[in-house]
């Protein structure tokens, strides 16, 4: 057998075993997948170690995507621009990086939410690694404004500039905005902050949301119930990171495997799970 995990610390939490043992039955890939909590100052080591076993890849957690990136001999433009990977796959001639969590991402927002991405005006909070994660396929959907809003705004100045020319490829206008004053009437917000894990308020004003907005937590499960709670008391569409998680994880999956697994089940006995 293939064999699969993720890696990271902490990791039991972690619920890409599950997923990947369904997209595996789903696609008759005869694979495992298991975790690797891996010692906080012995991520090269310990990878190393499970490739040299046999293993085909594994994807990577915090805090080890950045230390991912820079151990991979090839990378993708996504991985490229956030300077940060999540799935490395074991290639002979050198370890291969990507960085799946921003397809993720847009794939739950344009299919489960209808929402599509063209033309939209768009708030990112947030400049640290989920955010990075992000940014590069969030312009790739071709939004007509996507503004950067963190607490430290040189985090988000050397963010934006990273991406500047991907958006102006895509046609995204792309700028920094004042977290305590991000401007009003955006399509779609995203909170990429830690302020969901932290049990913190939502750090901005409830004008940033426009009619009908979408407003999307990364994060899933209890810890999003505050943003969604917020979004809902000022009319907006409220969405946890649940289905992209399940997205970025079949994206890795298809890289591994070759084979694109129906994501719907998955996220749907994931959902009946947490409620």
């Amino acid at each position: 057998m293939d064999r699969y995990a993720v890696a990271g610390n902490p990791v039991a939490h972690s619920k890409s075993p599950q997923i990947h043992a369904m997209f595996a039955a789903e696609c008759g890939q005869a694979m495992e997948y298991g975790r690797l909590l891996v010692p906080l100052d012995a991520f090269e080591i310990t990878l190393q170690a499970f490739a040299a076993s046999g293993a085909k890849g594994c994807n990577v957690t915090v805090p080890f995507k950045f230390e991912a990136f820079r151990l991979a001999h090839l990378r993708t433009q996504r991985a490229r621009l956030a300077q940060a990977a999540n799935t490395l796959r074991f290639d002979p001639q050198g370890w291969f990086a990507d960085n799946t969590d921003g397809i993720g991402l847009v794939r739950d927002i344009q299919a489960r939410a209808g929402i599509d991405l063209a033309g939209r005006r768009v708030l990112l909070l947030g400049a640290g690694g989920a955010a990075a994660g992000v940014l590069g396929p969030l312009l790739e959907a071709k939004p007509a404004v996507v503004a950067v809003a963190n607490r430290t705004p040189a985090r988000a100045q050397e963010l934006v500039a990273r991406h500047q020319a991907w958006g102006a490829q895509h046609g995204a206008e792309l700028h920094v905005v004042p977290l305590e004053a991000p401007g009003s009437g955006f399509d779609v917000v995203i909170n990429a902050t830690a302020s969901s894990l932290q049990g913190a308020t939502v750090p901005v004003p409830g004008t940033v949301l426009g009619p009908g907005a979408l407003a999307y937590d990364l994060m899933y499960g209890p810890a999003a119930q505050p943003f969604l709670q917020w979004a809902a008391d000022r009319g907006a569409l409220g969405l946890d990171g649940l289905g992209m998680l399940v997205e970025q994880a079949a994206e890795s999956f298809w890289l591994w495997r070759g084979v694109r697994p129906s994501t719907a089940p998955v996220l749907a006995a994931l959902r009946a799970q947490t409620a």
